[in-house]
């Protein structure tokens, strides 16, 4: 069965969840599936993200998250693909190249004047599949204040 990209719900956090708890990981963070559905349970109640979760026949293998933002200088809203994870058993089967393929056409579609992301500069696999995919690598424009626990 090939693979199908749908647009979550609240009903899919079963199968997004541990996705999303092994994302986290991936970036040194502590597994806290409960912290992690909380999280992504108040952002599709709020309608302020986006969520597309791919699945291969039955089982959910890989997620993306997206976050509206604006742009004042191209006067539009933007996306910033902020998330993206396949299951490790399922890599290497076009779900990660599926899931950009699919954030792409959902922001075109929305009429958005783009779409961004960011990963780090030592993320090969990742770096290598978003050039494959026609996007565009740049130095990053981005600078980061971090907050202790988000407060401060």
């Amino acid at each position: 069965m090939p693979l199908a990209i749908a647009r979550a719900t609240l009903d899919d956090l079963d199968d997004v969840v541990p996705l999303f708890d092994a994302y986290r990981r991936f970036y040194a963070q502590p597994s806290d599936e409960a912290r992690g559905r909380a999280f992504l349970e108040a952002r599709l109640r709020a309608g302020e993200s986006v969520i597309l979760i791919a699945r291969d026949g039955e089982r959910a293998v890989g997620f993306t998250q997206l976050y509206p933002m604006f742009s004042s200088v191209r006067t539009g809203r933007l996306w910033i693909l902020n998330d993206l994870y396949v299951d490790a058993d399922a890599r290497r089967i076009g779900a990660g190249r599926a899931l950009l393929d699919a954030a792409t056409d959902f922001a075109r579609a929305d009429g958005a004047v783009g779409i961004t992301l960011e990963t780090t500069r030592d993320n090969a696999t990742a770096r290598a599949l978003y050039r494959t995919a026609g996007w565009e690598e740049a130095d990053t424009q981005w600078y980061g204040l971090s907050f202790a626990n988000g407060r401060q």
